[in-house]
């Protein structure tokens, strides 16, 4: 008996230190992923409140040195940066309100049966991810339509996502079932108040994810204001005018030929401080939406 007992104990320990081992890679490889995410962003910030002499001669690597803020002084003492901050807020804004208005009303419309033509119409959408028309018939496109140097050329074209829609659409099949649309239409509800009172509330998980998708992609965007603001300085957004901020340094550091003076020249300390100054909103709203995300993306990323 005592044998027996030895044996379970000894297959016991074995298996325990085997699922020690095992875990004990998967934090470790964790833990590589998570600072091969962390560290680019902390040396990014580290250069952004560093001398530039120090960043000139690569000294820089994830600790500061001669800390100083002379480079966010420089972002701030332009006063269209807080306009264009405001220009990027409220374009974030409608654009992923009007994006989620259209990604969730046409995914609730394509899952019903009743629908004809759905699996065209699915098709027809899917076919945009594939093929473009390009920049300059886009840009034809908003002059024609007298959207040049207006707030919607930065909001209507790329407002709805054909990817964020087949997520939102698998999302709707597995988890919302059809026996729970159809009483609904027996006890005489309409798809308006189907899709209001019944789908919207039972998809908060995958509503938050699809509007994290839609405004980190407009937040980060800067191409198409590039593109399509010309006259209006005044509608350009935070990104595009850091942008031109780090070419205004650019090109003064290069007709100084590169000397080092009282005043930020180096446009690598500009353009560290730029991305810092850009990316905080993101990260700072980013955790109130996490939990949502990972749930999120697990039930849309499985097709009902």
């Amino acid at each position: 008996m005592s044998e027996q007992k030895s044996y379970h104990y000894k297959t016991w320990t074995k298996a325990r230190v085997k699922n020690t081992a095992i875990d004990a890679f998967f934090y470790l490889l964790l833990l590589v992923i998570s600072l091969t995410c962390l560290l680019p962003f902390v040396h990014i910030f580290a250069k952004s409140i560093s001398n530039e002499a120090y960043v000139i001669a690569n000294k820089i690597f994830l600790i500061p040195k001669d800390i100083n803020f002379t480079a966010y002084k420089k972002v701030f003492q332009d006063a269209s940066i807080v306009r264009s901050l405001y220009v990027s807020v409220i374009v974030t804004i409608a654009f992923t309100a009007i994006g989620m208005v259209l990604t969730i009303s046409a995914a609730y419309a394509l899952t019903r049966k009743q629908l004809k033509g759905r699996k065209l119409m699915t098709f027809l959408i899917m076919f945009t991810m594939y093929f473009t028309a390009g920049t300059i018939p886009d840009y034809l496109l908003m002059n024609q339509l007298n959207m040049l140097d207006t707030w919607w050329c930065m909001i209507l074209p790329l407002s709805f996502a054909a990817y964020n829609f087949l997520i939102m659409k698998n999302n709707f099949q597995a988890s919302i079932p059809d026996s729970l649309i159809e009483s609904a239409l027996i006890d005489g509800a309409g798809h308006f108040k189907i899709l209001t009172r019944i789908v919207v509330p039972l998809s908060k998980p995958i509503i938050a994810t699809i509007s994290l998708f839609y405004a980190v992609g407009r937040w980060n965007a800067y191409s198409d204001a590039l593109f399509y603001i010309k006259q209006r300085v005044d509608l350009r957004p935070l990104q595009l005018k850091l942008y031109y901020l780090v070419v205004a340094a650019s090109e003064s550091f290069k007709a100084e030929g590169g000397s080092i003076t009282g005043q930020i020249t180096n446009p690598e300390v500009l353009k560290a401080s730029c991305i810092i100054f850009a990316t905080l909103p993101i990260v700072c709203i980013y955790p109130f939406v996490q939990k949502y995300f990972v749930q999120g993306t697990m039930i849309g990323a499985v097709k009902g």
